[in-house]
């Protein structure tokens, strides 16, 4: 059974099965990659604060903010496409795959937080929450859309198409259904006994 809006065949469950292994494939990545302990000779204490670490990186200078900024808005932007590619819909409003994407990043970015509260050298920074949350926005704004809008160009034009006749609109020929009538109350009702 097809869910409604998805592709039809193949090449649906070629997408749903890509999207799925390169989703996988990209949450080990940044599990490794945000979870493992490092070994620091001093650790910053955990920011809290909304964009104090911004503000700082920015203090920093040009190249070294444009780097930190740019690996926190890059770490979960893959989601922005792999979530929508794993559930292989074409027709599901924008708003609403936007919504869920970057709900579903900002929930393990969060996650991911929450983790690094308890590995050796990781800090905790509010900071990188928005960042990942915005690079996810940032990814499904970008190629979501087009990519959904390509597909669908795509699968229709391979439809067969039925050229339409006078006698027959596009909808078909309304069925007929015979009319039953109406029973008079007489047979309707019982019997009456004497």
């Amino acid at each position: 059974m097809q869910r409604q809006g998805s592709i039809g065949g193949s090449a649906a469950f070629r997408i749903r099965v890509t999207g799925g292994v390169l989703l996988v494939a990209h949450l080990v990545f940044v599990a490794w990659f945000t979870l493992r302990p490092l070994n620091v000779p001093w650790v910053m204490p955990a920011n809290l604060r909304p964009f104090d670490g911004l503000r700082a990186d920015l203090a920093m200078g040009w190249p070294e903010a444009a780097r930190r900024i740019g690996e926190g808005l890059a770490l979960l932007a893959p989601l922005g496409v792999l979530l929508p590619m794993a559930s292989g819909r074409l027709t599901v409003s924008p708003w609403a795959s936007l919504l869920n994407t970057v709900t579903a990043g900002a929930l393990l970015s969060l996650g991911i937080e929450l983790l690094q509260t308890g590995v050796p050298g990781q800090v905790v920074d509010i900071d990188s929450l928005f960042l990942n949350t915005a690079g996810v926005a940032l990814a499904h704004l970008a190629l979501v859309p087009a990519g959904r809008s390509w597909l669908r160009r795509r699968t229709l034009a391979r439809l067969p198409r039925t050229p339409l006749t006078a006698e027959e609109p596009a909808q078909g020929r309304t069925p007929t259904i015979p009319r039953v009538g109406i029973a008079p109350w007489s047979d309707a009702l019982p019997p009456s006994s004497p």
